[in-house]
């Protein structure tokens, strides 16, 4: 599979751009904005389960445009099904999981710990596809890993009791590690609308779950700022979601994975400075520092595994 782009140099002499970083930066830019506004429409009174009906919503459009460029046309052969069916119940399951999750536990330790799922999708990819990287991409990895968890880090007051919470978030941890995994083993074999096909299909089935969690009791904003605002954010992800599928078909998952797990939460992180016009501190700003050098290193690694 060709997975690079040849340009020329101004000196006339062929170079290679991987196909894959395209995708993959274009994945962290629509998460990380995603990421700095995805929290307003619950600020505003729309509940984070009907987030989740409007999100399978907005899986839609992009997953009709695809199948429609590709004639319609879903691969439905028994490999197909498990494949697409895996991938996607893990990534909408493991939405619905932190959902309860964070009701009943405390987020600045849930969302460190599941931003640690590339560490499963790369080790899973290490030991059986055999995907390697040079020195370059190996500290890009390690960086990026090491960035993760200061993003959202907040040290508390008190110790926590790790109770249901934690045993969840190491399930949501463990479904999106696997999820991506999954991904880059069915870019093997199937096509890239058939996977996205599965995914939106298996987000959709969710929803009867999703409405019964909502407690309709409660006052809720179905105004401009509720489902309007919400669908706004969540096409950002629902997008990105796409385009990280073709990051995994062109790219290695021991690459793209630590690049957009660093990288997103890095944009999200500018961009709420930004609006809050405030620099960040401690923790986070190691984690800024961080993710740029694993960037750079991973965007500089060659393609073909090689040290550069």
């Amino acid at each position: 599979m060709n997975t690079t782009n040849t340009i020329q140099t101004k000196d006339g002499v062929a170079a290679s751009r991987p196909r894959w970083l395209g995708y993959a930066l274009a994945t962290t830019f629509l998460w990380g904005v995603w990421g700095a506004f995805a929290g307003l429409p619950s600020q505003h009174g729309f509940p984070e389960t009907l987030i989740y009906v409007v999100w399978a919503l907005t899986m839609v459009p992009p997953a009709l445009f695809v199948l429609a460029r590709a004639g319609w046309s879903v691969r439905h052969d028994g490999r197909a099904i498990a494949y697409g069916l895996a991938i996607g119940l893990l990534g909408a399951g493991g939405q619905m999981v932190l959902f309860y999750a964070v009701k009943v536990g405390p987020t600045y330790l849930i969302f460190p710990l599941i931003s640690l799922s590339p560490v499963i999708t790369i080790m899973l990819s290490f030991l059986f596809i055999r995907e390697r990287t040079g020195l370059m991409g190996l500290g890009g990895i390690v960086l990026a890993i090491c960035a993760l968890p200061l993003f959202d880090y907040t040290p508390g007051d008190a110790p926590q009791q790790y109770g249901l919470w934690f045993v969840m978030a190491l399930g949501v941890l463990v479904a999106w590690g696997l999820q991506a995994y999954f991904i880059k083993l069915a870019n093997a074999s199937m096509d890239v609308e058939s996977i996205f096909f599965y995914m939106t299909a298996s987000a959709l089935l969710f929803i009867p779950f999703a409405l019964a969690m909502t407690d309709f009791s409660q006052p809720i904003n179905y105004g401009p700022e509720g489902p309007l605002l919400a669908a706004a954010t969540q096409a950002l992800n629902a997008v990105g979601a796409l385009t990280l599928v073709y990051a995994f078909r062109h790219g290695k998952a021991i690459m793209v994975s630590p690049l957009v797990n660093a990288g997103a939460p890095l944009l999200t992180t500018v961009i709420a400075m930004a609006l809050a016009a405030s620099l960040p501190t401690g923790y986070r700003l190691i984690g800024i520092g961080l993710s740029l050098a694993a960037a750079l290193l991973l965007s500089l690694q060659p393609d073909d595994g090689t040290s550069a």
